[in-house]
């Protein structure tokens, strides 16, 4: 079949649908297919040669700073508790702290990464290739904890806003789960269906006009209870763009989708043709994360913007304020005490 008649990758993933889909389940398979997936197949790198870059990518500032907050940690707990990185990206980040913590910080420690993308697992173990002596690498976080007994310093940079988001529509009131259909000439629809009753987000309680967008990271939610109960002492460090949903949603009525291919954003309108091939994200609601985490045990010590969480370990100067170090926010949580 030539490629001019061949359906598209987003028909066909209806088809085996059955000609219907949630948006949710629809980016799960334009992120994570394990034969089609940007990240699982074809994510090339992070940085300025991939499609996007991250703060890690773009400055040392954020390494140091994490390596800082490592430290202060260690001297907490009385003990240099193991290092756990969900979603290392290109490595970069990780090579950052390993390189701030010095000979003293790196001795004898042990360091997890947690990758499911075979693509980035091999891109990692390049750029970390002078200290892949200490590293381990796992396919999920509970594996993680189990080799560190339950006891580690947890964190990610840009990972919140991979997670498969459920996306819902104001309508006549109410909110509606977004759904994609195929349609009876060739194109693709967006539905409304009810909401799930176990899909619930603080988003849903900011005033707005029927149309308005709000993307729920519902998986965030299902992936932390299935590890926290493994996890005793530590801290763990979530950092991303995002805010509030006043913050997040204030004169966006379309909500925060969008993609990015070769460093060009995309509208979420454009991401369907290019299922697999781009990036997609969404802004993360941190109240979210932190009511679910305290729905699961833990307490949010601390949620500050980048700029004032690397600033508060940096005695460098001041980063210009309004810049993108703004629009992240740096979330602490804890573990409940053990008794």
């Amino acid at each position: 079949m030539s490629d001019h008649h061949r359906p598209s990758p987003l028909r066909t993933f209806l088809e085996k649908k059955g000609g219907a889909a949630s948006w949710r389940d629809w980016m799960e398979a334009a992120l994570y297919d394990p034969d089609n997936g940007y990240y699982t197949a074809n994510i090339r790198t992070v940085g300025r040669t991939g499609d996007f870059s991250t703060s890690a990518t773009l400055g040392k500032e954020l390494g140091t700073a994490i390596a800082a907050w490592v430290k202060k940690e260690w001297e907490r707990a009385g003990q240099k508790l193991p290092l756990i990185e969900i979603g290392p990206g290109d490595g970069s980040l990780h090579d950052q702290v390993m390189r701030a913590l010095g000979m003293t910080g790196r001795w004898r420690l042990r360091s997890h990464l947690v990758e499911r993308s075979p693509v980035l697992r091999g891109r990692q173990q390049t750029s970390l290739k002078r200290c892949r002596h200490c590293l381990t690498w796992h396919e999920c976080l509970e594996s993680a904890l189990e080799r560190c007994g339950g006891r580690a310093l947890i964190f990610s940079n840009e990972l919140a806003d991979a997670f498969p988001a459920n996306l819902f529509q104001r309508d006549a009131g109410g909110w509606k789960e977004v759904w994609l259909s195929a349609a009876e000439n060739g194109g693709i629809v967006e539905t409304l269906r009810p909401r799930p009753v176990q899909v619930r987000s603080s988003a849903f309680d900011i005033e707005c006009q029927d149309g308005q967008r709000v993307e729920v990271l519902h998986s965030w939610r299902e992936w932390l209870q299935k590890w926290v109960r493994h996890w005793k002492a530590g801290a763990m460090l979530t950092i991303d763009y995002g805010g509030t949903p006043a913050e997040i949603y204030h004169r966006r009525p379309g909500g925060t989708v969008r993609g990015y291919f070769h460093h060009q954003r995309l509208a979420p309108t454009e991401l369907y043709p290019l299922m697999g091939r781009c990036d997609i994200t969404v802004d993360v609601n941190f109240t979210d994360l932190i009511e679910w985490g305290e729905a699961a045990g833990l307490s949010a010590e601390q949620m500050v913007t980048q700029r004032v969480f690397v600033q508060s370990k940096s005695s460098g100067p001041l980063q210009r304020e309004g810049g993108a170090a703004d629009a992240f926010r740096c979330l602490i949580q804890r573990p409940p005490p053990v008794c």
